[in-house]
């Protein structure tokens, strides 16, 4: 019988341990599990502030896309005063030589302000319209570039040539409004471009924060599951705890001749009860059940 004893105590030791191992590493993971939630839940914060500003940014970007509209109009009718000036000035003056021959033959059409422009126009919807992407970007903005040179040297051009003509003033005036104007297109899209690259970087830090808060996500699962596993295995260790424990009672017992501690054996036996039956019981319940012997 004393090895019975002995086999039992080692084996009731050995569960106690076991126990006392799995209930720390549930209270750890539970423990890892509220600093995840509030990682996840300061991330998302930060992700519906970034999100705002976006939305701020790109409702500012409409405001000046829309602005840049209105000053297009304003600049499309100034160029097509100052062209009407134009061609009545024209009028007065001979004809144009027919345009020359190319190397092929064909008849090559002649560089005006009115082609350089029309190109400048097509190229700049172009470029707000996003078609031109990666190397073509740069080679695009060359081209504005070269483009924006010609037409200020041939106004020039065209200034000191007209100088002589009678309505030279009027013709001055209307390039200075279309001038006026135009500038005003450049400045309204700059603001328009500058909110743009705002809200596109206000995009990329939702991404990288939502990111980081699925992660956290993630990292909470897996240590939610860790800490179920544990509460498991604590569970199963009480059982059987419990069971070493009834058997070295009822031989104590069939020994000394003497009925169980009836109100600690009742206590244990509701708790067992509710704890066989799927009952949650409280972590104070649960050491109780461990402490009795």
């Amino acid at each position: 019988m004393d090895d019975f004893k002995q086999l039992f105590e080692e084996r009731r030791s050995i569960l106690d341990g076991k126990a006392t191992q799995y209930r720390e590493e549930r209270d750890s993971w539970n423990e890892k599990t509220k600093e995840l939630v509030s990682q996840r839940n300061e991330f998302n914060s930060e992700v519906r502030e970034l999100i705002q500003l976006s939305d701020q940014q790109k409702q500012v970007r409409e405001q000046m896309n829309q602005v840049v509209r209105e000053k297009k109009g304003v600049r499309n009718e100034a160029s097509k005063k100052v062209s009407e000036i134009r061609d009545k000035l024209r009028a007065n003056q001979p004809e144009e030589k027919p345009a020359e021959r190319g190397p092929r033959g064909r008849r090559e059409r002649p560089i005006t302000l009115q082609s350089l422009q029309r190109e400048f126009s097509r190229l700049e919807r172009e470029f707000e319209r996003g078609e031109h992407t990666g190397k073509n970007e740069g080679k695009v903005m060359k081209r504005l570039k070269d483009l924006n040179a010609k037409i200020r040297q041939m106004k020039k051009d065209q200034a000191s040539s007209d100088s002589d003509s009678a309505e030279n003033e009027e013709l001055k005036a209307a390039r200075k409004e279309h001038d006026e104007a135009h500038e005003a297109v450049q400045k309204a899209a700059a603001a328009a471009q500058e909110a743009h690259d705002l809200m596109i970087q206000w995009d990329k830090e939702v991404n990288k924060q939502r990111e980081r808060a699925n992660s956290k996500h993630r990292e909470l699962r897996n240590t939610k599951q860790e800490a179920d596993k544990a509460h498991r295995f604590y569970i199963v260790s009480l059982r059987c705890l419990h069971s070493i424990q009834d058997m070295m009672r009822a031989r104590r017992s069939a020994e000394a001749g003497e009925g169980e501690r009836p109100t600690a054996r009742v206590e244990v036996q509701d708790l067992m009860s509710k704890l066989m039956s799927g009952d949650t019981l409280t972590t104070e319940e649960l050491m109780e059940l461990q402490r009795f012997d």
